[in-house]
């Protein structure tokens, strides 16, 4: 299964990303990559394999900024590559994005968009949703607004968390089927499809529900329907990380992740600044 992870604040970036996607590794994929924003430019790494060749490739192409996105692909739609590993990223350039799920009407997507002078980089159903978002913002420049409409558009599941250099301390994301946790920590926000790649840095969450999507950077979050209408959440607390050691056939031992236990708390609000 496919995993995701974003992040905004004052850490090291790529070691934040990296993390979680070795705890989301149990999961099982076959390529990963990540997006980070910086200079007014999306910074892609990606490989086909395992998340210690991405760790490598970020040794020789290091990236930068304090906002950023990740994933672990399982292939549906094309096959285990580096052209079809997420990130995504539009036509322009300047949104990345990262997806689980399926869009269901992929091809009719491709095919208007492909009509509209769309080149596409990929065979995956995930592009499809980029390209959306990236041309309706070229023809708004409302990036929130572009979002909305096109996933009002798309059938399926998804969940997404997406990043544009035009607004460099913003990162967005939303859900339909397709599970999203916000991490809350100290003066930092993190995305996760799965607890365990967060617990490490906050014992705190916000879990989104379906038709949902979340806005967050440095000072606070918003959390709203796809149609804008705003949303009361509660904090759920706390985060407990589940690990079995056992050892292998060698006599060496493993650490193992297992899914998180979420207990809810008050917290009805619409914004929460840190």
């Amino acid at each position: 299964m496919c995993g995701i992870i974003g992040y905004v604040g004052a850490k090291s970036l790529s070691k934040v990303l990296l993390t979680g996607l070795h705890r989301l590794e149990y999961r099982g994929y076959d390529s990963a990559g990540l997006c980070a924003v910086s200079d007014g430019k999306l910074g892609v790494r990606r490989v086909s394999g395992r998340v210690d060749g991405l760790e490598q490739l970020l040794k020789k192409e290091p990236v930068r900024g304090s906002l950023g996105i990740a994933h672990t692909r399982w292939a549906t739609h094309g096959g285990p590559s580096e052209m079809n590993a997420h990130p995504h990223v539009d036509a322009s350039g300047r949104i990345g994005l990262v997806h689980n799920g399926i869009i269901e009407n992929h091809d009719a997507i491709r095919s208007m968009l492909k009509g509209e002078g769309v080149e596409f980089a990929s065979e995956t159903d995930s592009e499809s949703l980029v390209q959306l978002i990236g041309l309706r913002y070229a023809q708004s420049g409302n990036l929130v607004e572009s979002v909305r409409r096109s996933l009002q558009d798309v059938d399926g599941t998804y969940g997404i968390a997406l990043v544009c250099v035009d607004e460099p301390d913003t990162l967005i994301a939303a859900r339909r089927g397709s599970p999203l946790i916000v991490g809350v920590g100290d003066g930092e926000y993190l995305i996760s499809s799965d607890g365990a790649a967060i617990v490490e840095h906050t014992s705190q969450a916000v879990y989104l529900n379906d038709y949902e999507m979340v806005l967050i950077n440095k000072d606070g979050m918003e959390v709203s329907t796809i149609e804008a209408e705003p949303v009361r959440w509660n904090v759920l607390s706390t985060i407990t990380r589940k690990i079995s050691v056992a050892p292998d056939s060698a006599g060496a031992t493993n650490e193992t992740v297992r899914p998180l236990s979420l207990t809810a708390t008050d917290g009805p609000a619409i914004w929460l600044h840190s």
